[in-house]
């Protein structure tokens, strides 16, 4: 079992999971010569996967999917409202536009959606079952939910968006309309909030955690782990042993080897 984050950020995101014997692609919002250098990187050929899955139809989710798609032909999943605002579907192969509602199986792996808060038309986060083992990929998130707690709880793995630092994003550049939008319920999670969702998770054994969808103007991955470190260390809880946090990047795959 291997999870590669191929890119994670405000400026694209990818991740490839490889687990009851299959390659599972999470979000094209990378150009398709850069999700083929990541595939290839980790020693997957890109005709290798089984399936595409798309949270959302936000350029940052969906940049490479037109060209990666219509060049490999692999099935692409995601909601009907989320197809309605990609803009490349009609130049897609028809049979590779599949519609996922609550859950759809992909070989032994079962994959189940739930609700998040964010202004698209209706997305949504992953979790992965096989065997005895949950894995859980929530960004792009405005507000914890319940349905997002649900989510997260007793997931061996978790790549859960730690966006940005409060004090960064109210001291930075960004005009007033933007810090409002990233910062509301239908924005993005703070990495307060993110050490938040994770106390909040329980637990049958150690959480592999990588930090995600980081904001490159107000936050960096040592802030983003330093806070959530922090966090959950006054929780009671041992970092490194009960939750072993993972940093992500715009610009390099991040891998973890179960």
């Amino acid at each position: 079992m291997q999870v590669h984050i191929l890119a994670s950020g405000s400026t694209g995101n990818s991740v490839l999971l490889q687990l009851g014997g299959k390659n599972i692609l999470i979000d094209a919002g990378i150009s398709a010569r850069r999700i083929e250098q990541g595939l290839a990187g980790v020693g997957v050929k890109a005709g290798e996967l089984d399936g595409v899955l798309i949270t959302h139809e936000h350029i940052d989710h969906i940049k490479g999917l037109d060209v990666f798609i219509r060049r490999h032909k692999i099935p692409v999943y995601t909601r009907p409202g989320t197809w309605e605002g990609i803009p490349c579907r009609s130049k897609l192969p028809p049979q590779c536009c599949c519609d996922i509602y609550e859950n759809i199986d992909i070989g032994p792996v079962r994959i189940e959606t739930f609700p998040i808060s964010h202004d698209a038309s209706d997305p949504v986060g992953f979790c992965f079952y096989w065997s005895k083992i949950k894995w859980t990929l929530a960004t792009d998130l405005g507000v914890i939910t319940p349905e997002v707690k649900q989510a997260l709880a007793h997931a061996s793995l978790a790549i859960l968006e730690s966006n940005h630092d409060m004090e960064m994003l109210q001291t930075g550049p960004y005009p007033s309309f933007l810090k409002q939008r990233i910062k509301g319920i239908k924005g993005h999670l703070s990495n307060l909030d993110a050490a938040r969702l994770l106390a909040y998770a329980g637990q049958q054994g150690p959480m592999q955690v990588f930090l995600a969808h980081l904001s490159k103007q107000n936050n960096t991955p040592s802030l983003a782990e330093r806070t959530v470190s922090g966090f959950l260390t006054e929780q009671g809880y041992e970092v490194g042993r009960d939750i072993v946090l993972n940093r992500t990047h715009a610009d390099r795959t991040a891998s973890c080897i179960f």
